[in-house]
């Protein structure tokens, strides 16, 4: 059976309150975000016997994605080898209040929903890393000149 990912309706005022306190919090928000989700869906593992349902199980499956994205862990591999666990909760104590809050951890993580993903690519990323306003003017201006030598190209080869 094929599942299709869609994007996820809104979240409700209640959840997104709850997640900028969890997203507020100095350390990686990967555990708790996942707590929010509906949990596992079966299309996040490859065999499940017919008798087994794991649908909304909400515990870490110990992939490792965040441990492997943390920039925290792979500027400083000394701190990574004190543990062979790759669970969120091994994230959590291996960095702690050293969190850059990136969110890579929680981009990563196939348990978190992607209405969660949605909301911090969209909403929380650019508070972290805003853009300047004069440089996203820079990027217009340039982006209609290209177009402009572009049609201008476009134009002498079909009048030819």
């Amino acid at each position: 059976m094929a599942y299709i990912t869609v994007k996820e309706e809104n979240l409700s005022p209640q959840t997104i309150q709850v997640l900028n306190t969890v997203l507020d919090i100095k350390e990686p928000p990967v555990a708790r975000c996942r707590l929010l989700s509906k949990g596992i869906e079966p299309y996040h593992r490859l065999y499940l016997p017919e008798k087994v349902l794991v649908d909304g199980d909400r515990a870490c499956i110990a992939c490792g994605n965040c441990i492997d994205s943390c920039p925290v862990l792979r500027r400083e591999p000394d701190r990574r080898a004190r543990t062979v666990q790759r669970t969120s909760f091994a994230l959590e104590v291996l960095v702690a209040e050293d969190c850059e809050q990136c969110y890579a951890c929680v981009m990563s993580c196939p348990q978190v929903d992607t209405g969660i993903k949605d909301y911090v690519v969209e909403d929380r990323v650019v508070e972290v890393i805003p853009q300047k306003k004069g440089l996203k003017w820079l990027d217009n201006y340039f982006m209609v000149f290209v177009a402009l030598i572009i049609g201008i190209v476009i134009g002498v080869f079909i009048t030819w």
